[in-house]
């Protein structure tokens, strides 16, 4: 079977950390994996939330995640610090690349991902540009 395998970019925009919550344990005992794509989603509001952003505001611009992969590496625990990295993939007229790697406090990759993220109008339900402000900072 063929494993997804994710190359993180060179272009590093932030570090957050996370806690986990008790709600992120799953019945294995560990966070699962349903948790882990919110815990990358909150990881991507508190970068936004840097530039006075929010999903649906950046520049008159929102987005949408258009695609989603998941590389898990190893288990994490109620109670660990994650450090979320987050780093600029490609980029197009209206959409970009996110990448994450996620590692515990002590320093164990637990994770890497990849999001598309695409530039939507809310109002006019449409596909947009990025605006120029976010281009220079992914770029």
């Amino acid at each position: 079977m063929a494993r997804i395998k994710i190359s993180l970019p060179e272009k590093k925009l932030a570090e957050i950390y996370i806690y986990v919550r008790i709600s992120d344990i799953n019945y294995g005992n560990h966070v699962g994996n349903d948790s882990v794509v919110g815990i990358l989603h909150d990881a991507r509001m508190q970068w936004l939330k840097t530039y006075n952003y929010t999903e649906l505001n950046i520049e008159g611009a929102g987005l949408i995640m258009s695609d989603l992969a998941l590389e898990f590496k190893k288990e994490s625990f109620y109670g660990d610090e994650l450090k979320i990295e987050i780093f600029a993939g490609e980029i197009s007229s209206k959409s970009f690349e996110l990448y994450y790697a996620v590692s515990n406090q002590e320093n164990v990759l637990i994770a890497k991902a990849k999001t598309g993220m695409v530039c939507y109008n809310y109002v006019s339900k449409k596909v947009v540009l990025i605006p120029e402000k976010l281009r220079s900072i992914l770029e």
